[in-house]
């Protein structure tokens, strides 16, 4: 018993000894490290203001502020460690083999960190943008160092590693998407007319007309004539438009007079004597 209240004493003792010698010095390291803390966080909004004025890119901007403050606190840091005679040296080696195991174990995980810079750095797309990447489509809505989120019309948010971006085949059409429909019409029919009907039915709806929308003879069916409909519509309403249009053309097709054919066969019945 009376050895255990002499080692509690010791450590006591220690403490107080600690405190009184480096008090000073631990206060003036904690003092350090808050008003580092304050002046990395302004730094960062002001970096993020700065590049936001000069319109660069939303995600770069979030990075370089975030970048700036990240590294302004380890100054600060390595300064308050000064402050109370810790030496960095120890740590910096320390940190070094820490980093290496760490990086052969979550080589995934750094991967799509290069990527994201790499992204965030070249820009192939920026939020707000429909890509289309490893058969998934959606408008971007963020960019992160490690993924990227897309949200598709149903607002249903997916997320894809950048390192599944990085070196594959990107389709960008910014805010838009394409859609396209198709109607077939009776042998004998006034192509042009038809043409003219089915320009009229787009304009009704919210479809872009930069690039204007495409219509023409498709192909030749076994029944009529396929005309072939391409429009750009806003990703965010994709299925809402496409499916407006569709009933548009269809009910201008029908006032319009135009037959709309259907599969037919004729059988004959050879009655054989």
């Amino acid at each position: 018993m009376q050895e255990e209240i002499d080692q509690f004493q010791a450590i006591y003792n220690t403490i107080i000894e600690f405190f009184v010698n480096y008090s000073f010095q631990l206060f003036g390291a904690i003092v350090i490290m808050m008003i580092g803390v304050f002046v990395a966080t302004r730094l960062a909004r002001s970096v993020e203001k700065l590049c936001l004025k000069k319109n660069i890119d939303v995600t770069l901007s979030h990075f370089l502020a975030s970048f700036t403050k990240i590294a302004f606190i380890v100054a600060i840091a390595i300064i308050s460690l000064g402050k109370i005679g810790i030496s960095v040296s120890p740590f910096v080696a320390v940190i070094g083999a820490i980093s290496l195991g760490a990086g052969l174990a979550v080589q995934g995980l750094l991967s799509n960190y290069s990527a994201g810079l790499n992204i965030i750095l070249t820009r192939p797309f920026v939020v707000g943008d429909t890509i289309m990447v490893q058969n998934v489509t959606g408008i971007v809505t963020e960019v992160q160092l490690a993924l990227t989120i897309l949200t598709d019309e149903d607002g249903v948010k997916i997320s894809i590693p950048n390192r599944h971006i990085v070196g594959e085949i990107i389709h960008n059409s910014n805010k838009y998407k394409l859609a396209e429909s198709n109607i077939g019409i009776a042998y004998g029919s006034d192509t042009d007319k038809v043409i003219e009907v089915i320009r009229e039915s787009l304009k009704q709806h919210d479809i872009t007309l930069t690039p204007p929308p495409l219509i023409g003879i498709d192909s030749f069916g076994d029944s009529g004539i396929n005309f072939g409909v391409r429009f750009w519509v806003p990703t965010e309403r994709f299925h809402e438009i496409r499916f407006k249009v569709n009933n548009s053309i269809y009910q201008a097709i029908a006032e319009a007079g135009f037959e709309i054919p259907f599969p037919q066969r004729e059988v004959r019945y050879l009655n054989e004597q």
